[in-house]
């Protein structure tokens, strides 16, 4: 499969938010719990971070990513992929411009943080390269009450 990767445009947000949403009712694989609107996401993710982008499979879009400047050279990413009509191999594609986009800004390192109760999370991040930062313990409390914690990993730019 050949993918393709370029920053976010507005016109990317209905399918991004229809990714992130579907992602959000699976339930397990993100902290997140209210669906996004097309504004809100907009919002978070296409006007906040200073890098965000897309991965595309031909004309579908597939995955999206950003990255926040939490300050001091470091950026937080989040990573989202088609979970209806996988990819396989977006999650990679997408991370050489998002690494390659923070270091142009002058970022030092990327922090991932990921509730513990996401498998498929801890293991994409590990697998493109970043190591064992912090824990949180019971940082993150689901709908019924179930405390998490967040585990944080680091990719040294």
């Amino acid at each position: 499969m050949t993918f393709d990767v370029r920053d976010m445009h507005r016109n990317d947000v209905p399918a991004c938010v229809e990714i992130i949403n579907h992602i959000i009712a699976l339930g397990g694989s993100t902290a997140y719990e209210d669906p996004y609107t097309e504004p809100h996401f907009a919002d978070h993710y296409l006007d906040e971070p200073p890098v965000t982008n897309v991965v595309l499979l031909g004309t579908r879009l597939v995955g999206f990513q950003a990255a926040f400047d939490i300050g001091d050279g470091l950026y937080s990413i989040g990573s989202f992929t088609d979970q209806q009509n996988p990819a396989r191999g977006a999650g990679h594609a997408i991370f050489a411009k998002t690494l390659a986009d923070c270091r142009a800004h002058g970022g030092t390192a990327i922090l991932a943080k990921i509730t513990s109760d996401n498998t498929g999370g801890l293991a994409y991040y590990s697998k493109m390269g970043f190591e064992p930062d912090t824990i949180w313990k019971d940082d993150h409390t689901r709908r019924d009450g179930t405390t998490v914690d967040r585990i944080v990993k680091r990719y040294t730019l």
